[in-house]
């Protein structure tokens, strides 16, 4: 199959994560203008850095992203629209406005700022199928060797980390974004391709991330190491 022509692509995410709030940002974009179809799965930051000996997240009565990602497989078996609008929320709230939409009581406001039932707050935790749903995508991406987030996935199966960026590009730059990640797709043996950060570039995604920092309530880890985002440790984990 022709990427080019695809009409659809897997999004996988964790609230938690900003770089994967900003390329959300970006295919929202992409989809509104060139009517690609985003299915929103999930990708978990805190099993994939877990350390030896700590509780997995669904061992947990609450459990940052997992639990918010919870909230959104009960949302998705009702609607995709309503996991896309959750996710936004949730992410905005969290890497814009500095709030915290891992506590179950800015959770169950944000709802209810989306006219839905703050309810689902306590219903997704007590079902444990929810678990099963986020396992699920999350592994999927683990199958593929991935590690983080974005991971796209493409029709015919190809799977991608990315694009990671702090600017997400809006009109006709970003489907030109688009177009140039699609068009890797066309090349199976072009595994990596990357900007190293100048310093400059570290400054920046340190203040892009203020709000993030300054709610987030974990350390931030990429492949085992603590990163801490600051103007010479700036990373793409979370």
């Amino acid at each position: 199959m022709n990427n080019r022509l695809a009409a659809a692509v897997d999004f996988h995410f964790d609230v938690m994560c900003p770089y994967a709030y900003q390329t959300s940002r970006w295919i929202r974009e992409v989809r509104d203008l060139r009517g690609v179809e985003v299915n929103w799965r999930f990708f978990s930051l805190e099993e994939i850095n877990r350390q030896d000996g700590k509780k997995h997240p669904w061992e947990r009565e609450w459990s940052y992203g997992w639990s918010m990602m919870r909230i959104g497989a009960l949302l998705r078996r009702h609607s995709m629209a309503d996991l896309d609008r959750w996710y936004e929320r949730a992410a905005r709230a969290l890497h814009v406005e500095g709030r915290k939409p891992h506590e179950k009581s800015v959770a169950r406001a944000l709802l209810e700022e989306l006219g839905l039932d703050p309810g689902l707050v306590d219903q997704a935790i007590a079902d444990p199928t929810t678990n099963d749903e986020v396992m699920a995508d999350h592994q999927r991406v683990v199958d593929a060797d991935g590690y983080g987030v974005p991971t796209l996935f493409f029709p015919d199966g190809q799977c991608l980390f990315g694009p990671v960026l702090i600017d997400p590009p809006t009109g006709a730059a970003a489907l030109r974004l688009w177009d140039a990640v699609v068009a890797w797709t066309e090349f199976p043996h072009l595994y990596e391709l990357q900007r190293p950060k100048t310093p400059a570039d570290q400054q920046a995604i340190a203040e892009t991330f203020r709000p993030y920092l300054e709610a987030r309530d974990w350390v931030s880890i990429n492949r085992g190491k603590v990163v801490t985002f600051e103007s010479k440790g700036a990373s793409d984990g979370v």
